[in-house]
Order: C-alpha cells, then structure tokens, then sequence
C-alpha cells in the first residue's frame, strides 16, 4: 500500500491528486505545521532525514522530492498514462516541464515569501527600519521582477498548447499546479494572464482534484 506522509498547505497536496487521477488505493499520514514557524514536525524525520514533505513509502521503498515521486508512480502504475509517448516532442516538454516547477518557477516565489516574512515580522526596534528597507528592496529590484517574467513566459507557452506538455493533462501539470497556486495566493498571479487562471480554473474543476482535496484536509493556498 503507497502511504502518503502528506503535510497539510504543501507540495504533497499534489501527489494526493496524482494519486486519485490514477485511481491508485494509498493511505494518508497527517503530518501539522507548527503554528507559529509554519516548519514540519520533527516527526517527519523519522521518514526522511530531511523532515520534508511530500514523503511516500511503498513497497519497502521511501521516495522523497515532488519530482522524483511523481515519476516513480507514473512509470511504476501508469501503464502509459498522464505522461506522451517516449521521442515525442510533446515527452521533451513534459520532461522540461517537470523539471522547471521546481528548479526554476519556486525559487523566487519561496524568496518572496522569505522576504515578506522579514518585512512584516517582529524585529528590534534599532534595526526595524533598515531591515525592513532591505527587504523592500530585495523585493522591488530581484524578486517581484523575477517572478513576472516567469509568469509572462508561462502565460505565452499555454498560448502554444492547452496543457503544458500538449493537449491532454499530464502528470507535468500536475506538477505544475502547487507554484501557479503559489503565485496566485501570493505573488500577484491574477485575471490579467487569463490563460493562467484557466489552468487553475480547469484542475480545480477536474473530480480527482476535488477528491484529493477531501482526503487531504486543509490547503491554504486555495484561499
């Protein structure tokens, strides 16, 4: 049985939705966020060193990283599903796709959020002001224009197909799905890149998302 040890407002809430577009039995372990830090648990290092999440175990195997879990169950269980055909062009974009999620579309949306926190969090009042302009400016001059750019190239590519990787769903939009929410709850995404907001609007819609949002409990980005 593939065990999901899922940790609530986080990237294994997509692995519960790739579960469910496969129709794969799995269990969940839930796993809180400390109130305060928003860190994981200790308890989860108890599964992987690095106390992270999303975490699966599965047949005497425990898989770690979004992307690495995502492959490992569509090669494993897909029988060809959720993923174009090997030597397509379609393939290549799925694999570019699955790649860029998180090595390049979640380093500044995370910067953001580190940055906001900085800005908006408790400090000493001798270095509030300083601090404060830093971060501003970190922001303004890196971050925020980093983080339109990427959202005008990913507006563009879905101009060329009506998924990512061609024009069925695969698991590389499953993929995709946890920075777009990102950006949409914090970074500025919104009705001016419609194409974006139809993604969202679409997955959203899908029934195995719905029920990977029943089982999985509380997803904060949606909010």
């Amino acid at each position: 049985m593939i065990i999901v040890h899922h940790l609530n407002n986080s990237r294994s809430q997509r692995i519960l939705w790739l579960l469910e577009e496969l129709g794969l039995a799995y269990e969940i372990k839930r796993y809180q966020r400390d109130p305060t830090t928003m860190l994981a648990p200790p308890e989860l290092r108890a599964v992987h060193p690095l106390g992270k999440s999303p975490v699966i175990t599965d047949d005497g195997l425990t898989i770690a990283e979004s992307g690495a879990i995502v492959e490992y169950l569509v090669e494993r269980y897909g029988n060809g599903r959720l993923i174009p055909a090997a030597g397509s062009p379609d393939k290549l974009r799925y694999t570019y796709w699955l790649h860029y999620a998180e090595g390049s579309a979640m380093p500044p949306l995370l910067m953001k959020l580190v940055f906001d926190r900085i800005e908006k969090g408790p400090m000493p009042w001798l270095v509030r002001p300083v601090g404060r302009a830093i971060a501003r400016r970190a922001k303004s001059s890196f971050i925020e224009p980093q983080i339109r750019q990427h959202l005008d190239y990913l507006e563009a590519e879905l101009g060329k197909t009506s998924w990512f990787a061609g024009d069925a769903l695969t698991a590389a939009d499953i993929q995709m799905s946890f920075p777009l929410e990102a950006a949409a709850a914090r970074a500025g995404l919104d009705a001016s890149r419609p194409r974006l907001m139809d993604f969202l609007q679409r997955i959203h819609a899908r029934p195995a998302y719905q029920r990977a949002l029943e089982r999985g409990g509380e997803y904060g980005l949606l909010r």
